[in-house]
């Protein structure tokens, strides 16, 4: 069997980042002690901006705040210099809040200098993805120490460096404890912790916001890309396999062939037991089989969908148990579609019998590509049944958008009747990405670019630079940034809203799973669409709206594919392409 160079290269990288087992130094060699590597990159950031300090003595408690904003190079010095320095007394203990620029996962780095005494002093770190996190207490308006310590008291030593935490955050307040103390900072730096890789995929047009909504899910799910693949980097830090999949969608679209999303598969597999549902949600185990689909279709790597083989036609087995004489589904463990949906029972109902029936067809067709025809008949016949009942769309565009994409209605209707309504209340983070898909289906390609724009646009100019675990549109009267001490009059979005296990602080305003605009960019208004497994034939075909040009690029098992679009004065629009000879495109 004859394998390109190309190929052959990306093997020969991919084992290099995935499987490199961890080096240990010679003296190990015969001690018996084993390591666990790490995919995982550190970079040092320096603050961008002071947001605020706390002095309660114009500036005799606080000083020198001005020099933190300098590169450090984290090692301590004999050396004596202008320093940010915090100076408490009996009555007042000051304060500084920082600010990174962006959403990060990581720590906090701190170096004191000579001046200090031995110990320096005890300070309280707190970690924020909002500002007004930061000036939280534990238990009060949500904030929490659970998933990730993001609140905590150090003691800092007289001259050196310390390392502390690992959350997701924006800014940090770094505040005295003690009274009568002074604590001089040479340097204060973010850890930031991430996957030092390549976004291969790409987006750009004539509309700013559309690629800064892109770049921003993107980015949102690079973070989440730790040594497994992550729902969100303060809270849920977790494999939750539903979740995963728009995350999925986006690590196609921009990063290409990443073993975490085998390794993520795996492991919920190898912890989930059949006859039981991963994470206790039985929608999670037909997303496990769904992303599964999705993977092999843009990868092809049939090697891999082999390994999954005993135990994905044990579950369709397992989920072709769950249907009535009647063709309904009747599913146990937890019912759940998303949160917004979550009191809502026959959305919930409806939503299930549509995964059931996309599952079965998705469960079809990979087990007829398995050698399996007797479960694929089993597929066959049980999303049959499953049609004969067709559930109401219960006035939720979650329902709407599954009961569309798994053809129980037609798009049309979906769209005309519930999509289409009230522009983009009642849209939510996770399942908005379906219902920008089922928008799709039924030809509103306009439509859904303005959802995108609004809805996830509408994070963005709270501050976001990353995409939040829930967001109502509703939000933004009167809601104040969340990058900015909250003025008064003005509404404190991160603790005012969020609900169920997301209440106030506990909000997440970084999670994977509503990353969807980037995926459906590229696969919509770049175009798109792979035909035969492993991208071995992609369909160009854009829809771009009321945009005038748009280009990008699609990486492929066999590298990336570039291509370019421009509406000409008629309205048609003039479509090229680079392409890797491995990859057969068709135009429409």
């Amino acid at each position: 069997m004859k394998i390109s160079y190309r190929k052959l290269l990306g093997i020969l990288l991919f084992m290099v980042s995935e499987t490199l087992s961890a080096q240990l130094p010679p003296v190990f060699a015969n001690d018996g002690i084993r390591g666990r590597s790490t995919a995982l990159k550190q970079t040092f950031l320096t603050p961008t901006r002071i947001v605020s300090v706390f002095d309660n003595h114009s500036s005799k408690q606080v000083l020198n705040a001005e020099s933190i904003l300098k590169p450090g190079i984290g090692q301590a010095d004999l050396n004596s210099g202008t320093y940010l320095t915090l100076i408490s007394d009996k009555e007042s203990k000051p304060g500084i809040i920082l600010d990174f620029g962006r959403e990060i996962q990581g720590g906090i780095e701190l170096v004191t200098t000579i001046n200090n005494s031995n110990p320096a002093g005890k300070v309280r770190i707190r970690l924020g993805e909002s500002v007004s996190e930061t000036l939280s207490n534990i238990s009060k308006d949500g904030a929490t120490n659970d998933h990730a310590m993001r609140d905590f008291i150090v003691v800092l030593p007289w001259l050196g460096r310390l390392e502390i935490g690992n959350s997701g955050f924006r800014f940090a307040s770094i505040q005295i404890v003690d009274p009568d103390t002074k604590v001089e900072f040479k340097e204060v730096s973010a850890i930031f912790t991430y996957r030092d890789i390549p976004y291969l995929g790409s987006f750009s047009c004539n509309d700013e916001l559309l690629n800064k909504i892109w770049m921003t899910g993107a980015y949102t799910v690079h973070l989440n890309m730790q040594d497994y693949l992550w729902d969100g980097i303060k809270r849920d830090r977790l494999v939750w396999i539903g979740d995963m999949h728009p995350e999925v969608m986006t690590i196609i679209s921009v990063f290409g062939n990443i073993g975490i999303v085998p390794k993520s598969l795996d492991l919920v597999r190898d912890i989930t037991p059949l006859p039981n549902w991963m994470n206790g949600i039985s929608s999670y185990s037909m997303w496990w089989i769904l992303i599964h689909r999705d993977w092999y279709h843009y990868q092809g790597n049939l090697d891999y969908l082999k390994q999954q083989k005993v135990y994905l036609c044990a579950l369709l087995r397992l989920l072709a148990t769950k249907i009535d004489p009647n063709g309904k589904e009747i599913l146990d463990g937890t019912r759940f579609l998303d949160w917004p949906s979550n009191a809502n029972i026959e959305a919930i109902h409806a939503g299930l019998q549509s995964m059931m029936v996309l599952t079965f067809q998705a469960g079809e067709e990979l087990c007829k590509i398995l050698g399996d025809p007797e479960t694929a008949e089993i597929c066959l016949k049980s999303s049959g049944k499953l049609k004969r009942h067709i559930p109401g769309m219960a006035e939720s565009k979650q329902a709407a958008a599954l009961l569309s994409l798994a053809g129980l209605v037609t798009a049309e209707n979906a769209n005309t009747k519930i999509l289409a309504r009230d522009s983009v209340h009642k849209m939510s983070t996770f399942y908005g990405y379906y219902m920008l898909k089922a928008r799709a289906k039924a030809g509103d390609y306009q439509g859904a670019i303005d959802n995108i724009r609004q809805y996830w646009g509408g994070m963005l100019d709270l501050g976001a630079t990353t995409f939040w675990e829930d967001f109502d549109i509703n939000w933004l009267k009167n809601g104040a940034r969340i990058d900015e001490i909250v003025p008064e009059g003005k509404i404190d979005v991160h603790s005012s809203y969020g609900g169920y296990c997301y209440k106030s602080l506990r909000h997440s305003l970084c999670h994977g799973w509503s990353s969807g605009p980037t995926s459906w960019l590229s696969e919509n208004v770049l175009g798109v669409k792979v035909i035969v497994p492993g991208c071995k034939v992609i369909c160009i075909e854009p829809h771009l709206g009321d945009l005038l040009w748009v280009k990008g690029t699609f990486p492929t098992p066999f590298g990336v594919v570039k291509i370019e679009h421009k509406k000409m004065a008629d309205g048609t629009v003039k479509t090229s392409f680079v392409a890797p000879k491995e990859v057969k495109i068709l135009t429409k």
